[in-house]
């Protein structure tokens, strides 16, 4: 992902909302890890740092964690206080000095990968978390944030609109593999939970929602990047089912603002990060896009697919974000048009 204008004016936003002097304050002179670095979360997470660094004399370290090098960024590369650790985290992590906090944000999010590696998509959430955990508590850490996701509620149960982060989960079927990505994420939760209750690991969890925005892969199979590469080449937007499951989505800086507050923050375990103000039907969701370019002429093409393996099993079901924003007064700022107008500007100036 490259550093375009769009982005650093997220990462502005970012600091400027949750307060300046209080990141700065938090975070000068600490050291910090970030698996996934190199993925959208990550990314973010990292540009953020850096401008703390770069603006702020924060001298934060950066500690990055992630499997391909040449997905990063060369202005993350060249940044003087990054350290960069190519490790996949399936496997024990050994870190020399001292880990003041930890992200832990790698995870497969492609529909293609969980349906055609789902024993990594599932082992890079479950291991992935218990070595990273581990680590935390030798290292004494000041706190861990792990990037869970919708997905472990599951289907909602009938007439139910709304997961809360103490409501009842809906139908998870553990049988079918696609499905180790969302198991692979509750389990993930418990040892947090369980690392908190034994040793005393300041442990927290983030609950996203479908998150998008600069960063996003636009070839990962997900119906959002499926219509932005669409909208980019100038195509017509191919609608694989009849559009009608309801989703929130939430723009990245947005979710990055939130992890943030919450690890920093906040006095409870754990949190959704939801934009209810942008739930919509997937078929309303391309309509927008199709309206961010009138000029282009697109319309909507239905070639319904009801054999599509990666896909999620989930239609129904939205995260209240009522927690995050009464006890952090986390304020989302893009709404869906607004969101997906900065991604398509970005992803123009990242192509050119």
């Amino acid at each position: 992902m490259k550093f375009t204008k769009i982005v650093k004016e997220d990462i502005n936003n970012v600091v400027t909302e949750f307060g300046v002097n209080d990141l700065v304050d938090k975070l000068k002179d600490k050291n910090v890890l970030i698996t996934g670095a190199s993925g959208m979360i990550g990314s973010y997470l990292t540009y953020t740092l850096i401008e703390l660094n770069e603006r702020y004399n924060a001298n934060i370290k950066l500690k990055l964690v992630l499997r391909n090098e040449k997905k990063l960024d060369d202005y993350i590369k060249n940044h003087k206080n990054t350290d960069i650790i190519i490790h996949d985290v399936i496997n024990p992590l050994k870190i020399e000095g001292d880990v003041h906090y930890v992200v832990h944000a790698a995870s497969p999010a492609s529909p293609k990968i969980m349906a055609e590696k789902p024993v990594e998509t599932n082992l890079a959430n479950t291991l992935g978390t218990a070595y990273t955990l581990e680590l935390a508590r030798e290292k004494k850490a000041l706190g861990y944030v792990f990037i869970s996701s919708r997905e472990i509620y599951g289907e909602p149960l009938k007439g139910q609109e709304l997961f809360t982060e103490d409501g009842m989960l809906g139908f998870l079927n553990p049988l079918i593999p696609r499905n180790g990505y969302a198991e692979g994420k509750k389990a993930a939760e418990n040892l947090c939970a369980s690392y908190k209750e034994e040793y005393g690991l300041n442990t927290k969890i983030v609950r996203l929602a479908h998150t998008y925005g600069p960063g996003m892969s636009i070839n990962d199979g997900r119906v959002q990047a499926d219509f932005l590469n669409n909208i980019i080449h100038k195509e017509n937007i191919i609608l694989k089912s009849d559009g009608s499951s309801i989703r929130t989505y939430t723009y990245i800086s947005d979710a990055i603002l939130a992890i943030l507050l919450v690890l920093l923050k906040s006095t409870d375990i754990v949190y959704n990060v939801s934009d209810e103000r942008s739930k919509t039907s997937i078929k309303e969701l391309a309509e927008t896009l199709v309206n961010i370019n009138p000029e282009y002429k697109l319309k909507l093409v239905f070639e319904i697919d009801n054999n599509q393996k990666g896909c999620s099993n989930f239609k129904f079901g939205i995260l209240s974000s009522e927690k995050i924003r009464n006890e952090l007064n986390w304020k989302p700022k893009y709404n869906i048009k607004e969101g997906f107008t900065r991604t398509l500007e970005h992803l123009k100036d990242e192509i050119c």
